[in-house]
């Protein structure tokens, strides 16, 4: 875990207290927040993956107030200027945030790899990096990069940049294909008939609560089941189970959070099993149902 793997010092200052670890290309920084605040600005040069370690944040981004939770990513655009509320933080509890300074070149470089090696088809364009904020939940996978990550740029390698550059590479990617799943996503919503991909996804989400019904995907899709598995993977990066499983829990989640009770969402996303949903939604939202309907409960209230 994260919280584990990182070594304080004395803090300096109480709010967004800063301890940096810099790499060509790249910084790491870990901030740690000690007392109460609000409206504190935060912005760099370069683009900023922020990933919540533990306490609560409240960003205020372009008119949005997002709450951010541990096993959370916001991403942040160059030069945009957030703002931070910080309504838990206390000398013995710190709410801390590790953020992963990346060169935009960097990212864009990526872009051009996954144009070359896994070309999205004419319907969604080319891999590109989108300036604006991104807020998402961190997968499993994302999770145990982020823990390797602090790992690597605060040991004493031999390898360390060679290794950082791996990392930062794989982080890199990993933004742009959330960025193009949202994007899919959203596209599917507003236009679900524009192409076969954007039929299939539409349809695992009306149905959501049902058991995936493959066949009937390749019938939308119109495409045998090796190629449309190949398809569907570069397109969301994952397979139309994972999919489901993902878009199962987001809205639990967004379900929990407009008051509906545990055993009503479990059966509303389609989990017959209370203890199977609660196991699941935690490893996914790093969170149990409660707790996350709590917190969420707790900052409508502060709000």
């Amino acid at each position: 875990m994260i919280q584990n793997k990182i070594v304080r010092y004395s803090p300096k200052v109480l709010v967004e207290n800063k301890v940096s670890f810099a790499a060509e290309g790249s910084e790491l920084n870990i901030y740690d927040t000690y007392q109460q605040a609000s409206q504190v600005g935060l912005s760099s040069d370069q683009l900023m993956f922020c990933g919540m370690v533990s306490g609560k944040k409240i960003m205020h981004s372009d008119g949005l107030h997002d709450v951010f939770l541990p096993h959370e990513s916001f991403v942040m655009a160059p030069n945009q200027l957030v703002k931070i509320d910080f309504p838990e933080a206390k000398m013995e509890t710190p709410t801390t945030c590790l953020a992963i300074e990346i060169a935009p070149e960097r990212v864009h470089q990526v872009a051009d790899q996954l144009n070359h090696v896994s070309p999205k088809s004419s319907a969604f364009g080319d891999w590109r990096y989108q300036h604006k904020v991104m807020h998402t939940h961190h997968t499993t996978q994302t999770q145990a990069l982020l823990d390797r990550i602090v790992e690597i740029y605060t040991e004493n390698n031999p390898d360390r940049q060679f290794l950082i550059n791996l990392a930062v590479t794989e982080l890199s990617a990993r933004l742009l294909r959330q960025q193009t799943r949202d994007f899919i996503v959203g596209y599917c919503k507003q236009d679900p008939e524009a192409n076969r991909m954007n039929a299939v996804v539409s349809y695992i989400l009306a149905n959501l609560a049902l058991p995936l019904d493959v066949e009937q995907l390749l019938k939308i899709a119109l495409m045998g089941r090796t190629k449309f598995f190949i398809e569907f993977k570069n397109h969301l990066g994952c397979s139309p189970i994972v999919f489901q499983q993902q878009e199962r829990l987001k809205e639990a989640a967004r379900l929990l959070e407009h008051g509906l009770q545990i055993t009503e969402t479990s059966f509303a996303v389609g989990f017959q099993n209370i203890s199977h949903f609660s196991k699941t939604f935690k490893a996914f939202f790093g969170l149990s149902p409660t707790l996350y309907k709590q917190q969420k409960s707790n900052t409508l209230t502060l709000n």
